[in-house]
C-alpha cells in the first residue's frame, strides 16, 4: 500500500515517521477510556496509549497536579544539582511501595533511558562488563536497550551495538546455569510483553533470583511495560516473592508525562556520583513537571482496588476466549495478549476496531496476536463497553 501523499502522512506534515502506514487519525481531545478525534468520532483506548494511560486520560487529580506545578516552576538547573518538591514526593511515594532496599531514584525521561542507566550502574557496582539478558526480551530502541533486545530484525541495521551481550531462554531452569562471576547483570521483564505477555513460572523467578544472589549478579526487572499496576498489583515482581538489585519504570509512572526512572539502593546509586563524578547525567531527568504527574499517579496507585482490577481482567478474559475467532488468550491483571489464526486475521481485527470505534495494537515481535491494556480504573460499565467492541472487532 503507498501512501496518497508524496513521503507518507507524518512527513507531509514535517513529522518524522516510524511506519510507512500509521493509523494516522488526528486526536482533539482525551478524557478517561475515549479518545475525541476529529470530526466527532471517538475511540475507547483499549491499550492505554500504549501502556502509559493506566489512570485514564485526564485523571483530574493527575492534571490539577500538573497544573500547580506550571504556576510553580518548570525546569531550574540539570538533574543533581537542584531538588524540588515534587521530585521528592515522587520518590517517596514511589520508595513507599518498594522493598526497604529500594531506596534510591533516579529520574529520566523514557523507560528506554532508564534501561540505559541501569546497565551502567550494574558495570559499575560489580566491575563486570559481561550482560544477559533474555530471548523474546524487549527493552527500547536506544542503543544499549536495543543491545539487550532480541528482535535481530530489529537490531541488525544498527549494529554494531554493545558487545559482550548473551541471551537465555527466558523462564527456562537449564539457562540459568550462564549467570556466574563474570556477569554484570542479568535484565529480564518481568512480565515479557513484546513477546505477547509470556509470564514466566515463580520456581524460575526464585531460581533466577538465587543465582544472581549467588554470583553477585545484578538482577535488572524491566517494568516499563507491566508495572503501575497493569498486573493486577502495583508492581509486577510481588507475584514471585522476590526482589530486583534495580528497578526500571516508565510509561504509566508519569500519568502521561514523559518520566521513567531505575531504582536500587542509596549504596548502590551512590557509585554513580564517583569515579568519575557525574557517571551518570541528564538535564531533563526528574523535570519538577513530569515528576508532578508522577506522584499524582502514585498516589492513585496506592489507592487502587485490586479486587476490581481482577474482576475486570476476568470478564474480558472469559469473553474474549468464548470467541470463535481467538485461539489463545494470555492474561494477567489487565495485561493481555490476544492470538488470532494469522497476522492477516490480526490486522483485520485491529482496522476494524479503529473504524467501529475501539483502539488495538499489534506486539513487535508477535504478528498473530494484539495486545489489550485498557485503563486499570475504568468503571464496570465502561469494561463491558469496551469488551463489546472488541468482541465487534473480531466478528
Amino acid at each position: 500500500m503507498e501512501s496518497e501523499n508524496k513521503f507518507g502522512p507524518f512527513l507531509d506534515l514535517g513529522l518524522a515517521a516510524t511506519t510507512p502506514y500509521p493509523l494516522n487519525v488526528h486526536i482533539e481531545s482525551a478524557q478517561g477510556v475515549w479518545l475525541h478525534c476529529e470530526g466527532g468520532k471517538k475511540l475507547f483506548d483499549a491499550i492505554s496509549g500504549v501502556g502509559v494511560s493506566n489512570f485514564g486520560h485526564g485523571h483530574p487529580e493527575i492534571s490539577h497536579a500538573l497544573h500547580q506545578q506550571i504556576d510553580r516552576n518548570l525546569h531550574t538547573m540539570v538533574y543533581g544539582e537542584f531538588h524540588h518538591q515534587s521530585t521528592v514526593s515522587a520518590a517517596e511515594r514511589l520508595t513507599s511501595m518498594l522493598p526497604e532496599a529500594l531506596n534510591a531514584v533516579y529520574f529520566v525521561n523514557s523507560g528506554s533511558e532508564a534501561i540505559e542507566g541501569a546497565l551502567k550502574l550494574s558495570k559499575r557496582i560489580t566491575g563486570r562488563r559481561k550482560m544477559l539478558a533474555c530471548k523474546g526480551g524487549y527493552h527500547g530502541n536506544t542503543s544499549g536497550a536495543l543491545s539487550v533486545s532480541s528482535n535481530m530484525e530489529r537490531k541488525t541495521p544498527f549494529l554494531p551495538l554493545l558487545p559482550e551481550i548473551e541471551f537465555i531462554k527466558f523462564n527456562d531452569v537449564s539457562s540459568l546455569q550462564a549467570i556466574d562471576d563474570t556477569v554484570a547483570c542479568i535484565i529480564v521483564e518481568t512480565i515479557q510483553g513484546d513477546a505477547g505477555v509470556q509470564i514466566p513460572s515463580p520456581t524460575w523467578m526464585k531460581l533466577l533470583r538465587e543465582a544472581c544472589t549467588k554470583s553477585g549478579t545484578m538482577l535488572i526487572l524491566d517494568e516499563v511495560q507491566c508495572g503501575m499496576g497493569r498486573t493486577g498489583a502495583p508492581f509486577a515482581f510481588g507475584a514471585f516473592d522476590i526482589e530486583p538489585d534495580i528497578l526500571c519504570l516508565g510509561k504509566a509512572l508519569g500519568g502521561g508525562m514523559p518520566i521513567g526512572a531505575f531504582v536500587s539502593s542509596r549504596h548502590n546509586m551512590s557509585k554513580l556520583s564517583h569515579s568519575p563524578v557525574l557517571g551518570h547525567i541528564t538535564t531533563f531527568g526528574g523535570h519538577p513537571l513530569a515528576c508532578a504527574g508522577a506522584s499524582a499517579a502514585l498516589g492513585l496507585l496506592q489507592n487502587m482496588n485490586w479486587t476490581d482490577v481482577e474482576r475486570r481482567g476476568e470478564l474480558w478474559e472469559n469473553k474474549l476466549k468464548s470467541h470463535p475467532e481467538v485461539k489463545v488468550v494470555r492474561r494477567i491483571g489487565l495485561f493481555i495478549a490476544v492470538e488470532l489464526k494469522d497476522a492477516e486475521a490480526v490486522k483485520k481485527t485491529i482496522l476494524k476496531g479503529l473504524d467501529i470505534g475501539v483502539l488495538l495494537f499489534w506486539f513487535l515481535s508477535v504478528p498473530t496476536a494484539f495486545r489489550i491494556a485498557p485503563p486499570i480504573n475504568m468503571t464496570d460499565e465502561e469494561a463491558e463497553v469496551g469488551i463489546q467492541l472488541i468482541c465487534e472487532a473480531l466478528n
